[in-house]
């Protein structure tokens, strides 16, 4: 598979969110070199804490497929996943996970844990990060850093 590829359509849903001032965070789901579904963070337009990238993009891949598990899937994403959706890969029986940038305050993947490879559970998942780092993670800084200076202009 050709990881930055499809990282490359991770990126773009991730610039969708940027675009309705949501986290630049992106997800793609690939089954058999097809993308089967994308999504981007919508937390600030919905209101829940629920609507990552990443759940959203496996909620859309269960229901084209007509099954939870996606056992022949991969998931890429811009950001390394938190314990929400690094738990909804386990449960979803996702068998490789590729991200971009590492979250050294929410990752759960490498950052702060490794669940993904938990052996106690009875799914694990091969992992590939750092794809197009450097995208994704000037994405991010770049998001922030408007941020703050939209927060300044309005004091």
């Amino acid at each position: 598979m050709n990881h930055e590829k499809y990282m490359q359509l991770a990126i773009i849903e991730a610039k969708k969110a940027a675009e309705i001032n949501e986290v630049p965070i992106g997800a793609v789901i690939v089954k058999d070199d097809t993308v089967i579904a994308r999504a981007h963070n919508l937390r600030e337009t919905s209101q829940q804490p629920t609507a990552h990238a990443e759940l959203l993009a496996i909620e859309k891949a269960c229901e084209v497929l007509g099954t939870f598990r996606l056992e022949d899937c991969t998931l890429y994403v811009t950001l390394e996943p938190c314990v929400m959706c690094s738990g909804a890969v386990v449960m979803s029986r996702i068998p490789k996970v590729v991200y971009g940038a590492d979250d050294p305050k929410g990752g759960t993947v490498n950052s702060l844990m490794h669940l993904l490879n938990e052996s106690r559970f009875n799914h694990q998942a091969e992992v590939v990060k750092g794809v197009l780092k450097d995208e994704c993670s000037q994405m991010l800084k770049h998001f922030f850093k408007q941020l703050r200076e939209d927060k300044k202009r309005k004091k």
